[in-house]
């Protein structure tokens, strides 16, 4: 947990705070206020500090009472103690309540972090990230601006959904811990927040991957209308644009997107109409020198020599064997 917030004050201390605070409110105040009025006032809230004393030590109740007796000041303390007992959606529940009422005050600044912190540890990641983003935005020099600017990305990193799935998620997250580093060059969270941005890359490059293999396992048996052609053509063009897109990607998916392109260039050659054929039969193997290139002692290499060799045959007009 992030240092800088006193989140201790729980069950029979909380009301104490309370009760503190209060005294010290009307001790200020009482120069202007008729005796019969603070009569009135000190009824009250004692009333209300009993009810609330209760309520502490039954649990009977307590969330809803709270929000139907007590002031904003005691409706903060107590969204402080959930907090301080792990009760984080319950404290994420009370702040909301009270988080438009707080700002302007003293404690604006530190119920917008711990509204983050409540939605962060509670599960609740995309409300997390949304308050820590407006916590950065209001408070730009604010007491806890550098882990909200964390967080905000952290948030968004955990929430990252399944490779097959839209990655919109992911790319936020990697434009907002970018964003951390850069306000941030000399942050103690530097190696980490590196770590999960090339991670986060890493993944863009599996929902690549998956979609080329897809297409590529799909081969001659349904057109890929979308792309107005076959789907080794898309399949080279998803490889050919997640090569350029992601170039510093694992070494091992670098050598399967070359070693997709190639297989995908010689089954679209082989498929083709005699027109098109020496065209793509040539940049078979201009694909082939690319993947041994850069990959010459590759497990695939075998492989990759029978797509050269019979795409030179098929340049010379003899006949290729089928596998």
């Amino acid at each position: 947990m992030p240092s800088g917030i006193n989140f201790t004050h729980q069950g029979m201390p909380l009301i104490q705070n309370y009760i503190k605070k209060w005294l010290q409110t009307l001790s200020y105040r009482q120069k202007d206020v008729p005796l019969h009025a603070i009569w009135i006032i000190m009824r009250s809230r004692i009333l209300t500090i009993l009810l609330l004393g209760t309520l502490a030590l039954t649990g009977c109740g307590e969330y809803n009472a709270v929000q139907k007796y007590a002031d904003t000041e005691y409706k903060y303390e107590y969204a402080k103690a959930c907090y301080a007992r792990g009760r984080y959606s319950r404290a994420y529940e009370a702040l909301t309540g009270i988080i438009t009422a707080m700002k302007g005050s003293g404690y604006g600044e530190e119920s917008l972090y711990l509204m983050g912190m409540s939605a962060y540890n509670s599960g609740d990641l995309t409300a997390a990230a949304e308050t820590f983003r407006k916590y950065y935005q209001s408070y730009p020099r604010g007491i806890y601006v550098e882990d909200a600017n964390y967080y905000c990305g952290r948030a968004l990193y955990d929430a990252v959904p399944d490779p097959r799935l839209d990655q919109e998620t992911t790319k936020q997250a990697i434009s907002e811990l970018q964003h951390f580093l850069d306000n941030y060059p000399y942050t103690r969270l530097k190696e980490q927040t590196e770590d999960m941005i090339q991670k986060l890359q890493d993944h863009l490059v599996e929902k690549e991957y998956l979609s080329a293999k897809l297409y590529y396992d799909l081969g001659d048996y349904i057109l890929n209308s979308l792309q107005g052609g076959s789907n080794y053509e898309a399949c080279i063009v998803t490889s050919e644009n997640a090569l350029r897109d992601y170039p510093f990607a694992k070494a091992e998916r670098r050598e399967q997107f070359l070693l997709m392109i190639l297989r995908s260039r010689y089954n679209l050659a082989r498929q083709s109409i005699n027109t098109k054929q020496t065209e793509r039969f040539r940049q078979t193997i201009d694909d082939y020198y690319a993947f041994v290139n850069e990959f010459p002692e590759s497990q695939y290499l075998k492989e990759a020599q029978t797509y050269l060799t019979k795409s030179q045959k098929a340049l010379k007009g003899l006949p290729i064997e089928d596998d």
